[in-house]
This record gives C-alpha cells, structure tokens and sequence, in this order.
C-alpha cells in the first residue's frame, strides 16, 4: 500500500468553546499530488496549514507526514518534520533588514551549511522564481509580486517535499498571479513536489487544475489540459463549517448541483 505524503485523520480543531474550526476532517494527499482547498473565510482552510506546520495542534486526531504522525511530537522533534515542508505566506513574510540573499538562505544558516553551497543554492532558488539579478535588493525594493517570488525561493532552498501554500497570490494583479501559478504548476509537475494550495481565488485554482508543465528545450512549457488529457495529480477539496462537502476534481466540481457550492463558485 501506497504511504501517503500527507494525512489528516479525523482531525477535531477549537478555537472556541461552543463550535470548532474543524469538525472530524479527514483526508489524504499522495506524492507529487497537489490538493487545493476552498471555502468561505473561517472555514478551516489556513486552520490545517499551521496543523500540517505543527504550528498548533489539533484537539482530537491524528496528523501524519510521511507516514510520522505529528501530533505529540514535541518543539525539537518538529524541526526535523519542517525541513521537508516550504510554506509560502499571503504576506511574503520576508525580514525587512535582511538581503534577498540573506532572506533565502535563513534556513541554511540555521543549519550552518557552508557558505559556498549556500550561494549556489541561493542563486538556484532565485533562478527558478526569474529572480537572480535581486540578489542584493532589500524588501523595500521589491514589488509584490517580486517579494512572493522572493518568499517561494526561500520556502525551496532546503529542497522540501511538501509545499504550503497560504492564499499566495492575494493582492496580486492577473499577470503576476500567473507567474505565481506557473512556478507552482512547474514544482508539481518537473520536480515532483506535493503540495497543498489555500485560495480564495477561483481563477488561481481552475489555473492550477487545468494547466500542466514539462521540460522543453532549455526552458519550461505550459499547457492546457484538453478532451484527450485530464490532470490526475491535482483534485479540489471544499470546507464549510469545519467539514469537507466536496472532494474531486475540477470537472466534478464545476457541474456539482450542490446549492452552496453553486452559489461559491458563481
């Protein structure tokens, strides 16, 4: 039996006494899968970032990354889990005194890597995002696109399995947003990375569905997806009060008769 990248089992979150964030959610996400989860705001969705993080842990169930459940680990024992996984935040995140190069390479300086394997990463994480001639830009230099670019490069530099995605192109104008995607799309589909995408955007999340990326001569293509090819690896997982109502993919989605997912997607 295939172990999955990621799994909630069950999983029960208060943040109130009388009603929780998360009601009994349960589900799995495979290697190099990427599962997009939408809802209306409070319904959970940032809520299973931070459990994933072992940022906050839940009230009742299990979490398991790479088959490890999380749950009772304790501060230390979650360093060694967090190094698999890059999570890039709605707001960037970057440290305003800090270089772009110092910004990217924070989590290999707290490894004390060598410095020359800590530039070399550098300038390939900046490489991937289009982003190498800012090496030395501070984050008051950058444009907001350029600082979430800035923050995927620094969630890539160790290599993660996972990636996390936080409403990452909120706030972003349409071109922009579609470079964002595409550098997400490339991560799934040319290094295989498994990923789990928050947004309220459903243009961003149809993008992720229906587009796919493979090597091309010395540059990455992007396509979409047509009669005759259906991305398998991605599938969509909606939230209302704490459970999940619908999880599938795109197509089924979209022609759901489910009055509140209707109205949602309208």
């Amino acid at each position: 039996m295939i172990e999955p990248a990621l799994e909630m089992r069950d999983v029960v979150k208060f943040y109130a006494a009388d009603k929780p964030v998360l009601n009994g959610v349960s589900f799995r996400i495979f290697h190099g899968e990427t599962k997009i989860i939408i809802g209306a705001s409070g319904s959970g969705k940032s809520t299973i970032l931070k459990l994933i993080m072992g940022l906050d842990k839940p009230d009742e169930g299990h979490i398991f990354v790479q088959g490890r459940d999380i749950i009772d680990l304790d501060e230390d024992e979650l360093v060694s889990v967090r190094q698999k996984i890059g999570m890039v935040f709605q707001e960037s995140a970057l440290f305003d005194s800090l270089s772009v190069r110092e910004n990217v390479a924070y989590r290999l300086y707290e490894m004390n890597a060598d410095e020359r394997e800590i530039d070399q990463k550098v300038r390939e994480s900046l490489g991937f995002v289009g982003l190498e001639e800012a090496i030395d830009k501070y984050p008051s230099e950058l444009s907001g696109g350029m600082k979430r670019r800035v923050a995927l490069a620094r969630a890539l530099i160790s290599e993660p399995d996972i990636m996390l995605y936080d409403e990452p192109t909120a706030g972003l104008d349409p071109i922009t947003s579609k470079r964002i995607n595409e550098l997400i799309i490339a991560l799934r589909d040319i290094r295989n990375v498994t990923g789990v995408f928050v947004t309220h955007r459903m243009r961003d999340a149809f993008t992720l569905a229906t587009e796919y990326a493979t090597n091309g001569d010395k540059r990455v293509n992007f396509y979409t997806e047509d009669n005759f090819l259906c991305i398998a690896n991605t599938r969509f997982m909606m939230l209302r009060d704490g459970k999940i109502v619908f999880e599938g993919p795109d197509e089924l989605l979209r022609r759901s008769n489910d009055e509140y997912i209707k109205r949602f997607l309208s």
